[in-house]
Protein backbone atom coordinates (compact mmCIF):
# COMPACT_ATOMS: atom_id res chain seq x y z
CA UNK A 1 0.00 0.00 0.00
CA UNK A 2 2.96 2.35 1.08
CA UNK A 3 4.53 2.13 -2.17
CA UNK A 4 1.56 2.29 -4.16
CA UNK A 5 1.04 5.63 -2.66
CA UNK A 6 4.21 6.88 -2.84
CA UNK A 7 4.04 5.66 -6.66
CA UNK A 8 0.88 8.08 -7.03
CA UNK A 9 2.86 10.93 -5.41
CA UNK A 10 5.30 10.52 -7.53
CA UNK A 11 3.48 10.41 -11.23
CA UNK A 12 0.72 13.00 -10.18
CA UNK A 13 -2.19 10.61 -9.89
CA UNK A 14 -4.56 10.03 -7.38
CA UNK A 15 -5.62 6.60 -6.09
CA UNK A 16 -9.57 6.07 -4.85
CA UNK A 17 -10.40 3.29 -2.77
CA UNK A 18 -13.83 1.88 -3.99
CA UNK A 19 -14.42 -0.53 -0.69
CA UNK A 20 -14.92 3.00 1.21
CA UNK A 21 -18.80 4.13 0.80
CA UNK A 22 -18.32 8.32 -1.12
CA UNK A 23 -21.50 9.65 0.75
CA UNK A 24 -24.48 8.40 3.69
CA UNK A 25 -26.24 6.25 2.54
CA UNK A 26 -30.28 6.41 3.94
CA UNK A 27 -32.16 3.89 5.89
CA UNK A 28 -34.47 2.58 2.87
CA UNK A 29 -38.08 4.35 3.05
CA UNK A 30 -40.02 1.08 0.69
CA UNK A 31 -41.34 3.90 -0.85
CA UNK A 32 -42.97 2.40 -4.51
CA UNK A 33 -41.46 2.99 -7.77
CA UNK A 34 -42.23 3.02 -11.27
CA UNK A 35 -40.47 2.10 -14.66
CA UNK A 36 -38.83 -1.62 -14.74
CA UNK A 37 -36.13 -2.64 -12.73
CA UNK A 38 -33.98 -5.84 -13.59
CA UNK A 39 -32.16 -7.84 -10.71
CA UNK A 40 -29.41 -10.51 -11.51
CA UNK A 41 -29.60 -12.95 -9.18
CA UNK A 42 -27.17 -16.08 -8.75
CA UNK A 43 -27.18 -19.84 -7.95
CA UNK A 44 -24.14 -19.02 -6.66
CA UNK A 45 -21.53 -16.33 -6.16
CA UNK A 46 -19.06 -15.02 -9.30
CA UNK A 47 -21.23 -17.02 -11.96
CA UNK A 48 -21.48 -14.10 -14.15
CA UNK A 49 -24.07 -11.75 -12.41
CA UNK A 50 -22.62 -8.47 -12.96
CA UNK A 51 -21.16 -9.25 -16.98
CA UNK A 52 -25.03 -10.25 -17.58
CA UNK A 53 -26.70 -7.00 -15.83
CA UNK A 54 -23.83 -4.90 -18.07
CA UNK A 55 -24.49 -6.85 -21.69
CA UNK A 56 -28.27 -6.52 -20.94
CA UNK A 57 -27.46 -2.77 -20.53
CA UNK A 58 -25.62 -2.40 -23.45
CA UNK A 59 -27.60 -4.05 -25.96
CA UNK A 60 -30.84 -2.25 -24.55
CA UNK A 61 -29.15 1.10 -25.46
CA UNK A 62 -28.51 -0.62 -29.58
CA UNK A 63 -32.01 -0.65 -29.40
CA UNK A 64 -32.56 2.88 -29.13
CA UNK A 65 -33.82 2.47 -25.23
CA UNK A 66 -32.71 4.46 -22.29
CA UNK A 67 -31.13 1.63 -19.82
CA UNK A 68 -28.62 1.98 -16.72
CA UNK A 69 -26.79 -0.37 -14.97
CA UNK A 70 -25.94 0.05 -11.58
CA UNK A 71 -22.77 -1.34 -9.80
CA UNK A 72 -22.95 -3.16 -6.62
CA UNK A 73 -19.76 -4.08 -6.18
CA UNK A 74 -15.97 -2.79 -6.52
CA UNK A 75 -15.20 -4.24 -10.42
CA UNK A 76 -18.09 -2.67 -11.27
CA UNK A 77 -17.05 0.57 -9.89
CA UNK A 78 -14.15 0.58 -11.40
CA UNK A 79 -15.66 -0.29 -15.07
CA UNK A 80 -18.29 2.23 -14.75
CA UNK A 81 -16.95 4.93 -12.36
CA UNK A 82 -20.21 5.15 -10.41
CA UNK A 83 -21.99 2.77 -8.24
CA UNK A 84 -22.57 1.51 -4.57
CA UNK A 85 -19.77 -0.84 -3.04
CA UNK A 86 -22.31 -2.60 -0.93
CA UNK A 87 -19.84 -5.16 0.99
CA UNK A 88 -18.63 -1.95 2.99
CA UNK A 89 -22.41 -0.45 3.46
CA UNK A 90 -23.38 -1.09 7.17
CA UNK A 91 -26.06 -3.72 6.72
CA UNK A 92 -28.76 -1.72 8.26
CA UNK A 93 -28.58 0.92 5.49
CA UNK A 94 -27.54 -1.47 2.26
CA UNK A 95 -31.11 -1.58 1.11
CA UNK A 96 -31.37 2.59 1.23
CA UNK A 97 -27.76 2.52 -0.42
CA UNK A 98 -29.60 0.46 -3.56
CA UNK A 99 -33.00 1.73 -2.99
CA UNK A 100 -31.01 5.72 -3.51
CA UNK A 101 -29.67 4.18 -6.66
CA UNK A 102 -33.15 3.09 -8.61
CA UNK A 103 -34.90 6.07 -6.93
CA UNK A 104 -32.33 8.72 -8.81
CA UNK A 105 -31.54 6.46 -11.97
CA UNK A 106 -35.09 4.79 -12.49
CA UNK A 107 -36.77 7.70 -13.35
CA UNK A 108 -34.48 8.61 -16.56
CA UNK A 109 -34.93 5.52 -17.96
CA UNK A 110 -37.13 2.74 -19.40
CA UNK A 111 -35.40 0.25 -17.09
CA UNK A 112 -32.27 -0.47 -14.63
CA UNK A 113 -30.35 -2.73 -14.38
CA UNK A 114 -28.61 -3.95 -10.76
CA UNK A 115 -25.75 -6.06 -10.29
CA UNK A 116 -26.24 -8.91 -7.96
CA UNK A 117 -24.22 -9.97 -5.37
CA UNK A 118 -23.62 -13.75 -4.03
CA UNK A 119 -26.41 -15.52 -3.84
CA UNK A 120 -29.53 -16.78 -1.09
CA UNK A 121 -28.08 -20.41 -1.41
CA UNK A 122 -24.95 -19.30 -0.09
CA UNK A 123 -24.40 -19.77 3.54
CA UNK A 124 -22.18 -17.08 3.68
CA UNK A 125 -23.76 -14.14 1.34
CA UNK A 126 -25.70 -11.68 3.04
CA UNK A 127 -26.31 -9.12 0.16
CA UNK A 128 -29.18 -10.58 -1.91
CA UNK A 129 -32.09 -9.62 0.04
CA UNK A 130 -30.88 -5.94 0.59
CA UNK A 131 -30.50 -6.06 -3.16
CA UNK A 132 -34.06 -7.49 -3.74
CA UNK A 133 -35.67 -5.31 -0.97
CA UNK A 134 -33.94 -1.96 -2.07
CA UNK A 135 -34.25 -2.08 -5.59
CA UNK A 136 -38.01 -3.78 -5.64
CA UNK A 137 -37.13 -5.56 -8.97
CA UNK A 138 -40.14 -6.01 -11.51
CA UNK A 139 -37.74 -8.85 -13.17
CA UNK A 140 -34.90 -11.25 -12.07
CA UNK A 141 -32.81 -12.88 -14.31
CA UNK A 142 -31.28 -16.20 -12.85
CA UNK A 143 -27.75 -16.79 -13.81
CA UNK A 144 -26.07 -20.45 -13.25
CA UNK A 145 -22.61 -21.67 -14.05
CA UNK A 146 -23.40 -24.60 -16.33
CA UNK A 147 -22.27 -27.91 -14.60
CA UNK A 148 -21.39 -26.07 -10.87
CA UNK A 149 -23.73 -28.83 -8.70
CA UNK A 150 -22.39 -27.35 -4.89
CA UNK A 151 -21.48 -24.04 -3.98
CA UNK A 152 -17.55 -23.45 -5.17
CA UNK A 153 -16.47 -22.56 -1.94
CA UNK A 154 -18.91 -24.53 0.52
CA UNK A 155 -18.79 -27.60 -1.03
CA UNK A 156 -20.97 -28.93 1.39
CA UNK A 157 -23.88 -27.01 0.12
CA UNK A 158 -25.66 -28.85 -3.06
CA UNK A 159 -27.22 -25.91 -5.37
CA UNK A 160 -30.71 -27.53 -6.32
CA UNK A 161 -32.37 -27.85 -9.64
CA UNK A 162 -32.87 -24.84 -11.47
CA UNK A 163 -36.85 -24.80 -11.37
CA UNK A 164 -36.18 -25.23 -7.11
CA UNK A 165 -33.93 -21.91 -7.65
CA UNK A 166 -36.54 -19.87 -9.38
CA UNK A 167 -39.20 -20.70 -6.90
CA UNK A 168 -36.90 -19.93 -4.40
CA UNK A 169 -36.45 -16.25 -5.49
CA UNK A 170 -39.66 -15.83 -6.44
CA UNK A 171 -41.32 -16.46 -3.48
CA UNK A 172 -38.62 -14.57 -1.90
CA UNK A 173 -39.63 -11.58 -3.98
CA UNK A 174 -43.63 -11.90 -2.71
CA UNK A 175 -42.30 -12.52 0.59
CA UNK A 176 -42.79 -8.89 1.76
CA UNK A 177 -45.16 -6.30 1.26
CA UNK A 178 -42.38 -3.73 0.52
CA UNK A 179 -40.61 -6.20 -2.33
CA UNK A 180 -42.05 -6.37 -5.61
CA UNK A 181 -43.59 -9.57 -6.62
CA UNK A 182 -41.15 -10.53 -9.61
CA UNK A 183 -40.88 -13.22 -11.50
CA UNK A 184 -37.39 -14.68 -13.32
CA UNK A 185 -37.68 -13.81 -17.01
CA UNK A 186 -34.88 -15.82 -18.20
CA UNK A 187 -31.80 -17.55 -17.32
CA UNK A 188 -28.45 -17.00 -18.08
CA UNK A 189 -26.33 -19.32 -18.47
CA UNK A 190 -22.38 -19.18 -18.24
CA UNK A 191 -21.37 -21.63 -20.82
CA UNK A 192 -17.45 -21.70 -19.54
CA UNK A 193 -15.48 -24.54 -20.78
CA UNK A 194 -18.01 -26.12 -23.21
CA UNK A 195 -17.47 -25.71 -27.00
CA UNK A 196 -20.16 -23.84 -29.09
CA UNK A 197 -22.48 -27.23 -29.73
CA UNK A 198 -22.17 -28.24 -25.63
CA UNK A 199 -22.86 -24.77 -24.89
CA UNK A 200 -26.18 -24.69 -27.54
CA UNK A 201 -27.35 -28.11 -26.20
CA UNK A 202 -26.92 -26.91 -22.47
CA UNK A 203 -28.79 -23.88 -23.47
CA UNK A 204 -31.80 -25.89 -24.87
CA UNK A 205 -31.69 -28.25 -21.66
CA UNK A 206 -32.44 -25.39 -19.37
CA UNK A 207 -34.59 -24.07 -21.75
CA UNK A 208 -36.75 -27.22 -21.37
CA UNK A 209 -36.19 -27.80 -17.67
CA UNK A 210 -37.66 -24.86 -16.44
CA UNK A 211 -39.89 -23.62 -19.42
CA UNK A 212 -37.91 -20.26 -19.55
CA UNK A 213 -35.92 -18.06 -22.27
CA UNK A 214 -31.92 -18.94 -21.75
CA UNK A 215 -28.76 -18.20 -23.12
CA UNK A 216 -25.00 -17.41 -22.78
CA UNK A 217 -24.61 -13.71 -23.29
CA UNK A 218 -20.76 -13.67 -23.79
CA UNK A 219 -21.47 -16.32 -26.22
CA UNK A 220 -24.83 -15.95 -28.33
CA UNK A 221 -26.19 -12.59 -26.98
CA UNK A 222 -28.51 -11.09 -24.49
CA UNK A 223 -31.33 -11.19 -26.65
CA UNK A 224 -33.89 -14.04 -25.40
CA UNK A 225 -33.42 -12.22 -22.09
CA UNK A 226 -34.14 -8.82 -23.10
CA UNK A 227 -37.17 -9.86 -25.11
CA UNK A 228 -38.50 -11.85 -22.08
CA UNK A 229 -38.31 -8.75 -19.88
CA UNK A 230 -39.81 -6.27 -22.55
Amino acid sequence: EKDLMAAARVNGRTLFDVRIPSVAYPIANGKKRTGKRCLAVGTDCSVGKMYTAMAMERDMIAKGMKASFRATGQTGILITGHGVPLDAVRIDFAAGAVEAQVMRWGPAHDIVFIEGQGSLIHPGSTATLPLMRGSQPTHLVLVHKVGRTHIDHAPDFEIPSLPAAVHLYETVAAASPTFFEAKVAAIALNTWGLDDAGARAAIEQVHQETGLPCSDVVRFGGDPLLNAIL
